[in-house]
């Protein structure tokens, strides 16, 4: 799968990342404080080399339920140490003891009560300190590339965490869209449904990168927040979204493709329609599988980043991510980066 373009002129070199759990650490954002009464159990663990959906199958079995009524907001890098909230749908029964739960690679570390189940993309986002070993270029050039990330962003693609291995993910969408096959599993279907549609949002945030126009507002944009992902239609805009993007305070978006108009229109409709077009078969078969039209901001900023630390040669970056958004996307505007060959979810 096509790389999408580098925004600060490319890698300084290359360094090794993941070699060891505790080089990706990811505590999850909740965003709101548990209400600490109500009929779901709220569990907050941490994980050492087990992915979200492997954890909160642990808790289940742990408890004798069926794994249905364990959730979570998001998934979390399998080969880290990532911090998330889990919610157990018990009602009438006491909130189980710390050790019941507990297992290799999985301790608790606070157990409340809320009214609510947690569901997927409702927390606020993550926070990352991430170790880069044995880089090949010089501390000086990556504290200047690193500050010019935090200052300007970087492109807000989906990273290759999306598209499977091999990025095999999207072919397996255009085969489920051609009646090929049907996953019979709801979860693997929307794998590819994710993937397609992520595939779709990256190629116009790289046509608009190529095009010169990606932080250069058109006539008809949609702006968007990206701490809360609420949208500003052309209709309903105030007239100074221009002053507040130079600003930062708002962000172009780009469409998460789905059946119904684009929200964009003039200038910036057509040009998303002209990319689509591109990428009829993609676009065809999220409309037919009923996903809806909606809106992804195009930069990510590092929110209460932290200058580069060094430590024996080594690179620590430390900062946080509005949910949906890939840490993997700042680091590679830095240095290509010499992973697993599974790189996981990151804790979007």
């Amino acid at each position: 799968m096509e790389a999408p373009p580098y925004l600060h002129g490319g890698p300084l070199g290359r360094a090794r990342f993941k070699s060891a759990p505790e080089d990706f650490v990811v505590e999850e954002i909740l965003g709101f404080e548990p209400s600490g009464i109500g009929e779901h159990c709220l569990v907050w663990v941490e994980k050492r080399d087990i992915d979200s959906n492997a954890a909160a199958a642990r808790l289940a079995d742990a408890l004798g339920i069926r794994r249905r009524l364990v959730s979570h907001c998001g998934l979390k890098d399998r080969h880290a140490v990532t911090r998330q909230w889990f919610s157990i749908h018990i009602p009438g029964q006491a909130s189980p003891e710390a050790e019941t739960l507990e297992s290799d690679g999985l301790r608790v570390l606070r157990i409340t009560r809320n009214t609510r189940k947690l569901r997927r993309g409702i927390h606020a986002g993550n926070r990352f300190t991430i170790r880069l070993r044995d880089p090949d270029f010089d501390p000086k050039s990556a504290s200047e590339r690193w500050q010019v990330i935090m200052d300007r962003g970087a492109p807000n693609v989906f990273g290759t965490q999306r598209f499977g291995h091999g990025g095999r993910n999207v072919e397996k969408a255009l085969a489920m869209f051609r009646g090929e096959f049907e996953p019979r599993d709801r979860l693997l279907r929307g794998i590819f449904l994710s993937a397609a549609r992520s595939h779709l949002f990256n190629a116009i945030v790289a046509e608009r990168l190529a095009r010169g126009t990606w932080d250069s507002p058109l006539e008809g944009e949609v702006y968007g927040f990206s701490d809360n992902g609420t949208i500003l239609l052309p209709g309903k805009q105030r007239g100074d979204e221009n002053d507040r993007f130079q600003a930062g305070i708002v962000e172009l978006t780009g469409p998460l493709w789905g059946s119904g108009e684009l929200q964009s229109v003039g200038a910036v409709r057509a040009f998303e329609a002209e990319i689509a077009a591109r990428h009829q078969e993609l676009a065809a078969g999220l409309e037919a599988y009923g996903l809806r039209q909606e809106r992804r901001v195009m930069r990510v900023r590092p929110v209460a980043a932290k200058p580069i630390e060094f430590e024996n040669g080594h690179l620590i970056f430390s900062f946080d991510l509005p949910r949906g958004a890939y840490a993997t996307v700042l680091l590679r505007e830095l240095a290509e980066l010499d992973e697993l060959d599974d790189p996981g979810d990151e804790g979007v």
